[in-house]
């Protein structure tokens, strides 16, 4: 016979390579506070429809509490032999209030209850991945305030193309992360719904009151569709993706950092204390946080492609498979909040090596777009300017000189419409000052730029300031209630 919670219907207990196979209770162990608060939601909504009477809930809830500071504690005993959190605490709370406890998992399943606990978690590990990428994006403006005007080279095909400013390269990542913290709230939107009260797949025949549930808990509302709400992991897929798109942009960012790190460029310097050494050669400073961060966007990547993999084949409601979803997603919500930690103070010691940026600034024939439109205000069409100055830049390739080192009467050998004030036109500052449109280069843009973006900074994210309310809300009534 098993002695397994569920174990009436079986003649065997579970063989032990089948229970450390099928446990799930070590990956889980940061979900068990949210465990808690869905447990107290619960027997506070089945004391309040006489499901459970006063006396029983009291009980119950002292017993959660119990447990709660057990937790907190580090005295709580995670045994592979619960399979799983939900079945531990339920385990743990009966050893201390007797039989009662097991009242508390009337009108649920672990199905449900499981989604649930995991819906809490994942809700305040987005706010806190927001929390980290606002602290990124401030260290973003800091360093692109800290060298305005300093001139960098912008590149296609990792070629030189234009000149533009050191803080308008660095204001690009500014605004990759705000559509990040976007993607991230769509996700909670989405995530944000009670599936509490769904039970194993087909609902309860207890009159439960889920919009109770759902309101306790900080939920809009709860699930529409029992089958749906146990066979859903559509909210983890999409904060996979929210992570593996942040993780992205984080690895293009390290990408640079990397490059311009190096000696052959030589645009950016890193702290010692960002670096590491080699075990042979003395004279390495390697970037290897920067790399690290590349690496693991890759196994972020993954975790989104195992979900993905995982859920393509499978029939409604709830398979065991399903059971895979809390290790990619929990690594990758990790490997994201990591990140941006410890790139933010990496930023934070960069510094920037104005000389040898504006060198890189200048390289390239940068001015060559200046001087097409140069020549398209003077009334020849773009096309045919863009042509006369692929000849001039062929003329300095072959002549081995520069544009702005070209006399009057070398461009007067390509069109007569170039005078006396050709020079003026092609400078790395004026070549940057002239791209006033809305997003340009030009400082001025850049420096509106930054004042938009700083203003995005003193918005307070709405699922910020209602998660942390929620979560004391669900520790303090398991307090008062379990007395």
């Amino acid at each position: 016979m098993s002695d397994a919670m569920w174990g009436g219907r079986f003649d065997l207990p579970m063989d032990h390579l089948v229970q450390e196979f099928n446990a799930t209770i070590l990956i889980e162990k940061r979900v068990t506070p949210f465990s808690i608060i869905g447990s107290t939601a619960h027997v506070h909504m089945l004391a309040a429809q006489h499901i459970l009477t006063e006396q029983e809930a009291g009980e119950i809830l002292k017993g959660l509490e119990a447990v709660r500071q057990e937790v907190e504690n580090g005295q709580f005993v995670f045994d592979v032999a619960d399979e799983d959190i939900q079945m531990a605490i339920e385990r743990r709370v009966t050893e201390l209030v007797g039989p009662v406890g097991g009242k508390m998992h009337t009108a649920r399943s672990r199905n449900d209850q499981a989604q649930l606990d995991v819906r809490l978690y994942t809700r305040h590990a987005i706010c806190e991945i927001i929390k980290a990428i606002r602290d990124l994006q401030r260290t973003v403006i800091d360093k692109a305030e800290q060298y305005m005007g300093v001139m960098f080279p912008g590149y296609t095909h990792f070629q030189t193309g234009q000149p533009i400013l050191f803080s308008h390269w660095m204001m690009a990542y500014f605004w990759m992360l705000e559509r990040d913290i976007g993607r991230f709230e769509d996700a909670y939107k989405r995530l944000n719904v009670c599936p509490l009260g769904a039970a194993a797949m087909a609902g309860t025949t207890f009159p439960i009151d889920r919009e109770m549930t759902s309101k306790e808990m900080g939920f809009e509302r709860p699930s529409e569709n029992s089958v749906d709400t146990i066979g859903d992991r559509d909210h983890l897929i999409e904060t996979d993706s929210a992570a593996a798109i942040c993780m992205m942009h984080l690895s293009r960012l390290c990408e640079e950092i990397v490059l311009f790190t190096s000696q052959d460029i030589h645009f950016f310097d890193l702290s010692d204390d960002f670096c590491t050494g080699s075990s042979i050669m003395p004279n390495k400073k390697n970037p290897d946080i920067a790399e690290k961060i590349r690496g693991k966007a890759g196994r972020v990547f993954g975790n989104l492609q195992a979900m993905l993999t995982m859920m393509k084949g499978l029939p409604l409601a709830f398979n065991t498979d399903m059971s895979e979803d809390k290790e990619p997603t929990f690594d990758s919500i990790d490997t994201l909040h990591m990140s941006l930690r410890i790139l933010k103070p990496m930023l934070e010691k960069m510094t920037v090596n104005a000389d040898q940026a504006r060198l890189g600034a200048g390289r390239g024939y940068s001015n060559a777009t200046d001087l097409a439109d140069y020549l398209a205000r003077k009334g020849i069409p773009f096309r045919q300017a863009h042509h006369i100055v692929g000849h001039i830049v062929n003329y300095c390739v072959k002549h081995n000189t520069d544009l702005e080192k070209m006399t009057l009467e070398e461009y007067k050998q390509f069109s007569d419409a170039i005078e006396s004030d050709i020079h003026e036109f092609i400078t790395l500052e004026a070549c940057v000052a002239a791209r006033r449109s809305f997003g340009g280069t030009a400082p001025e843009c850049v420096t509106e730029q930054i004042e938009r973006a700083k203003a995005r900074l003193t918005i307070i994210h709405r699922i910020i300031t209602k998660e942390a309310p929620c979560l004391n809300k669900g520790r303090n009534s398991c307090n008062d209630l379990g007395r």
